[in-house]
Order: C-alpha cells, then sequence, then structure tokens
C-alpha cells in the first residue's frame, strides 16, 4: 500500500513572510548570549507564534490581545534592569520590540519598520562583541535581511530563491569597497565608536583589585586571551615570564588587597630606588579589554609604559614597580615598556622603610604563627628559613589543584595543616604569612605567569589560564627577591604550562585543546587565533596613529582633518565610478529602429493610451484601433504595421531605408 504525497505549495505572501521571520531569526541570534533568559524565551515563543500564524493563513492578533503581552514585556526590563535606558535594557527592548512588530504588519509600513530595525539591531551587536565571527554573523544577517526586502519588492513573476539570495549579496558586495574607503581614510575620533558609558562593559573577565583562596583557580579555568605579546628581540625562558601586575600588601585575615596609597616616581631621584642589570627587554603589548586601570609587563618593568593611542591618560609606574594608567582599561590597548629580569628593588632601603609589609591582623592563624616562631628558632638566618619553607612544601603531602577545599576563617591553618591542597593563591599566601610572621617583610604579587608562543604569527598569548600569584620578600642588602612557593609543589607549572601540572578533566582533559595538545587542534587555534589577532592589530586597533602612519606611507604627509575628508570623498567618487562603468557598459543597447519606435509610443501615450510593458505592435494597434479617429488610425497602423515587418520579417530590406521611412510617418501622426 503506498502511502499518499502531499505537496505544500506556499503562497507567494506566506514565503515571503517566512523569510523575513528567518531574518529575524538571525538578527536576533547575536544577542541571545547576552539577554535574559525570559528575554529569549519569550521571543522563541513570538517567533514561532508568528510563523504558526503565517503557515495556518490565521489573521493577526487583534491590538487588544497584543497591548498587554507589551506591557507584560516592559515591566520585565524595568525590573530586570531598574531602568529603560543604558545599553542593556535599551537593547532588550529593541530584542521585544522586534519581535513584537513581526505580530503588526498590516501595511507596507510595518513591513519597512521590521527591516529598518532589523538593520539598527545588527549594528547593537557590536556593543558586546566585535570579532570576525560577529563581523560575519552580521554581513550574513545584512544579507537576509536585504534579500527579503527585495522579495517584497517584486511584481508578478519571482525569482527563485537562491537568485534572489545572490542578487542581495551583489548589493552588499557593491557596498564593500565604498566601506573600505571610509574605514581607511574617514577622520578618525578618539575613544570608542561603539562605547557607551555605566553598564556599557559590565561583566568583563581578569584580575581582580584583591585576593582570596579560590579567586585565581576559578579564573585560571578560562581560556580567554588577556594579553598578547611580541618581543623587540628574543623572548626569555619560560620560568623567567612572570608578568607582574598588582602587588597586594594588606592582609585581613582572608584577602590580601591593594595599599590604599600608591605614589609614583618621576624624579632621576626615585629611580635610584631599583637598579637594572643584563639587557633590557622590550615588549608591544596589547591588552585585552579588562574594566581596571592597571598594566602588565615583564618581571620587573624600568619606566612608563609607551601607550599607543593617544588617549589624553598617562600611564605611570609606582614605588611598588605597578604599571598603572588613570582611566580604566574598557577597550584594546596596545602599549611598549621595557624590563630587565636583573634587578636590585629598594636594596638600600632599612627595615623601617618596609615595616608595612610585616604587619598581621590579630587573631587569626595561630597555628600558622606558632609553626613560623618554631621554624625561626631553628634557622635564625633569613634565607635559611625561607629554602626550608619551600622544602616543607616539597617534602609534605602538599597536592595543585584547580578544586581546592572550601576554608574557614584561619583558612591559612587550614591549609598548611589540614587539607594541604590549594592553587598558586594559597601557596603565595600562606608562604607571605609565614614570612611575616618570623620577622622577613613579604608580600603577594597577582598577575599572569608563562605564555604559548603562537608560530604563525609570532606573538605570545598569555590566556586567563596563566592568572598566577607568587610572593616577594625583602632581605637586607638584596631588597624585593620574587620567591615563587607555586614551583616547589608544582614545577611544571612555572617551567612548562599548567595543563602539565594540573591535568584537564572531561570533555576538556578528551580533546585537550591546549596548545600543548593534540597538533592538529593546536596548529588549528594557533591560526585562528593569529587571525583574530590580526584583526585586532588591523581593524579594531586602527586609530588616529594607525591611521596617520598609512597616509605617511603613502607619501600623504601632515593631512589634517580636512583634506582628510576631500581625499575620501574623492575617493569615494572614484570607486563609485569604478563600480558604474560595467553596469553602464552592460545595460541593454537600444538599436535605431527601436527609437523611433519609442517615439511613437510616447506621442500615443499622450494623445490616447500609453502601451503596456507585455504588448506587441499587433497588440497595442488593437487598443488604438477604438480609441483614434479613423484619420489618425490609419497613419498608426501604416506605422506599426512597417516596424512590424522591419523588426520580425525575415527579409526587410537596408535599415537605413526603413528607419527613413517610418521617420515620415511618424511625422505624419503629428
Amino acid at each position: 500500500m503506498k502511502l499518499p504525497v502531499f505537496r505544500t505549495i506556499l503562497s507567494r505572501d506566506k514565503a515571503d513572510t517566512l523569510l523575513l521571520i528567518f531574518a529575524c531569526v538571525f538578527v536576533l541570534l547575536p544577542h541571545a548570549d547576552h539577554v535574559k533568559w525570559w528575554v529569549n524565551a519569550s521571543c522563541a515563543l513570538l517567533l514561532t507564534w508568528r510563523g504558526w500564524l503565517t503557515l495556518s493563513g490565521r489573521r493577526l492578533p487583534p491590538a487588544w490581545l497584543l497591548l498587554p503581552v507589551a506591557l507584560m514585556m516592559m515591566a520585565g526590563v524595568y525590573l530586570t534592569h531598574r531602568t529603560f535606558f543604558g545599553r542593556e535594557a535599551g537593547v532588550t527592548m529593541l530584542v521585544l520590540l522586534l519581535t513584537c512588530k513581526l505580530l503588526e504588519m498590516h501595511a507596507k509600513r510595518d513591513l519597512f519598520v521590521v527591516i529598518f530595525l532589523g538593520f539598527f539591531l545588527l549594528l547593537t551587536s557590536f556593543f558586546y562583541q566585535q570579532s570576525i565571527f560577529a563581523a560575519i554573523l552580521t554581513l550574513t544577517g545584512l544579507c537576509l535581511l536585504l534579500t527579503a526586502q527585495l522579495s517584497f519588492h517584486y511584481t508578478g513573476v519571482v525569482p527563485p530563491l537562491l537568485q534572489r539570495l545572490k542578487l542581495g549579496a551583489g548589493i552588499l558586495g557593491l557596498a564593500i569597497p565604498l566601506t573600505i574607503i571610509a574605514f581607511v581614510l574617514f577622520p578618525r575620533i578618539q575613544g570608542p565608536l561603539w562605547g557607551l558609558p555605566g553598564d556599557a562593559q559590565s561583566g568583563r573577565s581578569g584580575l581582580s583589585n584583591s585576593m582570596s583562596p579560590g579567586n585565581i583557580s576559578e579564573l585560571a579555568q578560562s581560556e580567554e586571551i588577556a594579553f598578547r605579546v611580541k618581543f623587540d628581540k628574543f623572548i626569555p625562558a619560560k620560568p623567567q615570564l612572570y608578568w607582574r601586575g598588582i602587588v597586594m600588601n594588606k592582609f585581613d585575615g582572608r584577602s590580601w588587597s591593594q595599599e590604599e596609597k600608591r605614589s609614583s616616581y618621576k624624579t632621576d631621584q626615585d629611580k635610584n630606588w631599583i637598579k637594572y642589570g643584563g639587557q633590557a627587554i622590550r615588549q608591544e603589548i596589547t591588552l585585552e579589554a579588562n574594566g581596571q586601570n592597571w598594566l602588565f609587563a615583564l618581571d620587573m618593568p624600568a619606566g612608563k609604559p609607551e601607550l599607543e593611542t593617544n588617549t589624553g591618560t598617562v600611564a605611570i609606574i609606582n614605588r611598588l614597580m605597578e604599571t598603572r594608567r588613570e582611566q580604566v582599561t574598557n577597550d584594546r590597548l596596545k602599549y611598549t615598556i621595557e624590563s630587565y629580569t636583573s634587578y636590585a628593588l629598594e636594596a638600600g632601603s632599612n627595615r623601617e622603610m618596609v615595616a608595612d609589609s610585616l604587619k598581621l591582623p590579630e587573631g587569626y592563624n595561630p597555628r600558622t604563627l606558632a609553626f613560623a616562631a618554631t621554624l625561626r628558632q631553628q634557622y635564625p638566618d633569613d634565607m635559611q628559613l625561607i629554602w626550608a619553607i619551600l622544602n616543607y612544601f616539597r617534602r609534605e603531602a602538599y597536592s595543585y589543584t584547580l578544586e581546592p577545599p572550601r576554608l574557614g576563617r584561619n583558612s591559612a591553618d587550614e591549609f598548611l595543616f589540614d587539607t594541604k591542597a590549594g592553587f598558586c593563591e594559597h601557596y603565595a599566601s600562606a608562604f607571605v604569612l609565614l614570612m611575616r610572621a618570623a620577622n622577613i617583610p613579604a608580600r603577594v604579587i597577582a598577575g599572569y605567569q608563562g605564555g604559548n608562543l603562537n608560530s604563525v604569527d609570532g606573538y605570545l598569548e598569555i590566556r586567563q589560564s596563566d592568572a598566577h600569584a607568587w610572593a616577594e620578600v625583602w632581605l637586607e642588602g638584596k631588597g624585593w627577591l620574587r620567591i615563587d612557593p607555586t614551583a616547589a609543589v608544582a614545577p611544571e607549572r612555572v617551567q612548562r604550562s599548567l595543563n602539565y601540572a594540573v591535568p584537564r578533566q572531561g570533555l576538556a582533559g578528551l580533546m585537550n585543546l591546549s596548545p600543548d595538545g593534540i597538533s592538529f587542534f593546536n596548529q588549528v587555534r594557533m591560526q585562528w587565533s593569529a587571525v583574530n589577532n590580526s584583526w585586532n592589530q588591523w581593524v579594531l586597533n586602527y586609530n588616529q596613529n594607525t591611521q596617520r602612519s598609512l597616509l605617511n606611507s603613502m607619501g600623504l604627509m601632515k593631512v589634517d582633518w580636512t583634506q582628510l575628508t576631500m581625499l575620501f570623498f574623492v575617493a569615494t567618487s572614484l570607486i563609485l565610478g569604478l563600480i558604474s562603468l560595467p553596469l553602464i557598459r552592460n545595460r541593454p543597447r537600444i538599436t535605431a529602429l527601436d527609437k523611433v519606435y519609442f517615439s511613437f509610443c510616447r506621442k500615443m501615450e499622450k494623445k490616447t493610451a500609453a502601451r503596456a510593458l507585455h504588448e506587441g505592435p499587433k497588440t497595442y494597434l488593437e487598443r488604438l484601433r477604438n480609441s483614434l479617429p479613423a484619420a489618425e488610425f490609419e497613419n498608426a497602423e501604416r506605422f506599426l504595421t512597417l516596424y512590424a515587418s522591419a523588426r520580425y520579417g525575415k527579409d526587410p530590406g537596408p535599415e537605413s531605408t526603413l528607419i527613413r521611412r517610418l521617420k515620415t510617418l511618424l511625422a505624419a501622426c503629428r
């Protein structure tokens, strides 16, 4: 028994509406990651409802039903964001408005509102991400919206969907040269093009200005890029790749934080605070947005960073050798800085000058304090005591883990004597506490350690998984020395990478997509990372300085914004001319015979009736029979009969003679 085959052919209105709904889905897709779950659920329900109404041929819902739905959604926006203003609330309202407007398409004007609202929502997606994938997704959504718009403009026979998609892509392609010219030559403005104040920079990942047990271990599970580094000459060995960030000298019993007072040094006398040795290492660092005002540099930085973008802010380096700027980093920042791996910091200071690094809160971690006192009696020499504690970490059954146990009020006591499992912040914090309890000035440094070289573009990539904490101790005559207790427990973390010290579990461990993993995935990842880095360097970081350098390389020196604007319009005109040339050359050519015929049609249009586009000469003549006087119809009949014979006859004779006769008959028609 054969089952019946059902074939459903959608009407043109249904097909065009479904195409518009699909285009709107593509427009809303980039926003699904940052709007609230109830917004995604509402959009999915409304789009499904609209699709069902289209397929079933039912009427759109009345206003009395849509109005309560819209009011509930606006109430949800306000309850979620506590405002109707700002980026988050504004984009959420636009997303909901687009889906609601699809249920209120009663006229052609409503169609254009939906399409142009879709265009605007595509732009708002750049508030959240400006990656290559985001650009490709935007171009795809733009092409679908153009195709939907073209579909509603066709009259009569509608081309197949593939042909309409090609036409939409062709229109988009015509705009690409103009877009490139505008991008390169249009005067650049200071500040982010897609930035908004207030909530525009929420949700940044990175190191915070305080450290408590578990902070860095959570951050280290992220594979996001923190910054990229291009070295001028050579790349130091991995055990030397300590990226100095935040100095934490204040301890409240559980968390470490920064001191409130941080003075910068700017005079030659202050520069004697530190002495450098060896060869300077120059780095070009591209820092990703992190919502903080500190910068990172190879330990130990020398001099203030040179910011590539003239943002009006000043970068400084303070006495703690932290590099920072006045404003927070809400956009990708590029700067250069020099460092030395051999240095002596505060070697000439005395114990009174570093007394703040001995403070401990009262009533916390009694077992740690007692342990430090016992060790001090055994090792009166500071250096011997340091080595004794590091050997204690090596000898005892301490483990290095990304999932350390939760600690209570006396976190150091519980870590050192009970759990004996922790991440870098546990070891750094416990070590500094032991040092201070033994009357040795010490502090915690938070930053990054290591990095992986991308063999495709030559950049060293430092990811959030490279986040690290270590200690600095002050010894008289030697100054501040870097001590990393993590290296005593898990030397693979410093010498190779985190993945060797702590193997990943689950799917991440199975695929091992880290740069030290399977060569195929490693190469794919490096290629994609290099492409993203090129996009960041040449597109997203295209600023006034980059534009000026490009113009200088083209021989255009000292070009101001008025000259740049004129150059932009000249280049735009040239591009438009080049785009128009193929269109002019490929347009249909009208023969001399048809020119005379079209002149006749225009005359008849003025007298009686216009010729329809689908009408041939004989059909047009029959229509003129009823509308022209007999004398004028006779002249028109002779003209159209001769034209039909000349245009479609087998051997009409010389064209010049025919054109001359037609012109004579045309004159008689007057």
